[in-house]
């Protein structure tokens, strides 16, 4: 006898029916129904049909699994979901996860950890494959037809478990596979979507090992190498986001380390992979981690997938299956030889100079960006800059009549300051020129220009600022009024194509958008910058990261 009853259904939409019943045909039977769209007609939505599916729970059933049409089940499924569920009764259960998600880097270190589920991080909470148990459910779906037409599922499903106290775990190796039929939801432009750890003929067993805590999370994503890093301390969950080589040169390592070796070392999928799994390695040395698979509890051929799927995920937008297929076996052997040398750098004597834990102190009270700001200087610094200076953000704020930031040091009378334009990226709010654009892209709403689209402006990123700051704080440049700003400015126009190539292709309009028409940029063109320095950061790669920020991070916002 168990104490729980697992009721279970496949949404679809009528134009996938024939998928669905074939995975209702594949399943020991009466296991799953059908669940359609409650309105085929409509506006596409995944949130909608979600809705009916979780309100389609069987009457005595203690948990509803819901599974999305194009979804592979492994060999073992029904039997690890009844016995995760008998070990976790209250815990949402995610079932699958992306090869470039945070959720995917979790798993990556649940894999080389031997556990078999891993705690959620901040982020979305996969729901292609999902267990809730019945009340949890019920409150989502009150939750939810509130929310109708804003956030997809998947979001809104992480805010609502993480508001109301849910505990959440993902899979180690996750259970489903995405097969890509197409998606009617209009997420076909991001390329192949696959587990991060998938095997078909995983063996059930030890239900109840369970990583969780985990701090930093090391993941490759539309090119990227990124780092998700927890803020320390009391309050809501917070986590900041980085540039894996800014968080390796913050860890003091070799600068000849962030370089990968071989013939290839300039291939940008080499490198990011290389940067990826260097840091996971240092970070599996702090968390007692073996980084070759070798841990007691650890199954070779989940670590081994796991670790095979960081190169795939990293380049999945821009590359075919075929593409990716080819690169595959190269770039597994490239995070092999990172996590090895990542760990081996963590088990070296600290350097005799601690590490900075902070930045310079910031006027304004606290907030997201001084956090991003402070990290990033504190981490590139090197030993010489003068980290006691005092940042001033208030004249970055929304409707200043002339943006600026302000730089204070002790042994100066004069402060300095530097002119900017829209500043953006992580840590920014969403209710500024910039951030309003993606705002509506996230939520695939219409993206609506503010204003003529041939007005110019000056976008500059987060890590470009704060590298400006730093260039200030070791070049200590005669003139104290300079410019933190490129010479040749965008336009609206030029801005929204960017955001829908890099956030989400939806619609651009002009004319009223509810806020007040973009004003020109000031003319920089004259204006004195930073010896040496220039922004850095393609537009595409600053404004897709902007957006992950405000999806996982932007409730938690006050402007500057």
């Amino acid at each position: 006898m168990t104490s729980h009853q697992l009721s279970g259904v496949v949404m679809t939409h009528p134009k996938r029916r024939p998928a669905a019943e074939h995975v209702v045909q594949t399943s020991p039977p009466g296991a799953l129904r059908v669940v359609m769209d409650p309105d085929p007609t409509g506006t596409p939505s995944v949130l909608r049909t979600a809705l009916a599916a979780w309100e389609a729970i069987e009457d005595g059933a203690t948990h509803q699994l819901v599974i999305q049409d194009d979804m592979l089940l492994s060999e073992s499924f029904f039997e690890r979901v009844n016995d995760a569920v008998a070990a976790m009764p209250d815990a949402a259960l995610a079932l699958f996860a992306l090869w470039d998600s945070r959720n995917g880097a979790a798993i990556r270190f649940g894999a080389m950890a031997g556990a078999r589920w891993v705690g959620a991080v901040n982020e979305y909470f996969p729901c292609v494959a999902i267990v809730l148990p019945r009340a949890v459910a019920e409150g989502f779906v009150r939750y939810g037809r509130q929310r109708l037409g804003a956030w997809p599922d998947d979001i809104l499903m992480h805010r609502y478990l993480t508001d109301h106290g849910v505990p959440r775990y993902v899979s180690v190796p996750n259970l489903a596979e995405h097969q890509d039929h197409g998606s009617i939801s209009g997420n076909a432009f991001r390329g192949p979507r696959r587990s991060v750890c998938f095997l078909p003929g995983d063996r059930p067993g030890d239900e109840g090992h369970r990583l969780t805590g985990l701090s930093v999370l090391p993941f490759f994503k539309y090119g990227v190498a990124r780092c998700a890093v927890r803020v320390a301390g009391p309050g809501p969950e917070r986590w900041l986001h980085m540039d894996c080589e800014q968080y390796l040169r913050g860890l003091e390592l070799p600068g000849a380390l962030l370089t990968p070796p071989g013939p290839e070392s300039d291939a940008p999928d080499v490198r990011g992979t290389w940067l990826t799994a260097l840091a996971m390695g240092h970070e599996a040395a702090r968390l007692g981690l073996a980084p070759d698979g070798s841990g007691p509890a650890v199954r070779p051929e989940v670590y081994a997938e796991a670790i095979a799927t960081i190169g795939p995920g990293g380049i999945s937008n821009t590359s075919t299956e075929e593409r990716i297929a080819e690169r595959r076996e190269a770039l597994e052997a490239v995070a092999r030889r990172a996590l090895s040398a990542g760990h081996e750098a963590a088990d070296r004597p600290a350097p005799r100079r601690p590490r900075r834990p902070t930045g310079p102190t910031v006027r304004g009270g606290a907030s997201p960006l001084g956090e991003h700001l402070t990290r990033r200087l504190a981490d590139l610094a090197g030993p010489d800059a003068p980290l006691d200076a005092v940042l001033d953000l208030t004249g970055l704020r929304e409707g200043s009549p002339a943006r600026r930031l302000t730089i204070h040091l002790p042994d100066d009378p004069r402060p300095y300051t530097l002119a900017v334009g829209e500043v953006y990226g992580p840590g920014c709010s969403r209710d500024t020129l910039i951030g309003r654009m993606v705002w509506d892209a996230l939520r695939s709403l219409p993206m609506t220009i503010p204003g003529a689209p041939e007005t110019e402006i000056h976008p500059l990123y987060v890590d470009d600022l704060a590298d400006a700051v730093l260039t200030v704080l070791h070049t200590r440049p005669t003139a104290h009024s300079l410019t933190a700003a490129d010479e040749k400015p965008t336009t609206l126009a030029e801005l929204a194509d960017t955001i829908h190539a890099a956030v989400r292709p939806v619609p651009v309009l002009t004319g009223p958008s509810g806020a007040e028409p973009a004003a020109a940029s000031p003319d920089f063109t004259d204006g004195l910058r930073p010896p040496g320095w220039a922004s850095a950061t393609a537009p595409a790669k600053g404004l897709h990261a902007f957006s992950q920020w405000l999806a996982y991070e932007g409730t938690l916002l006050t402007v500057v």
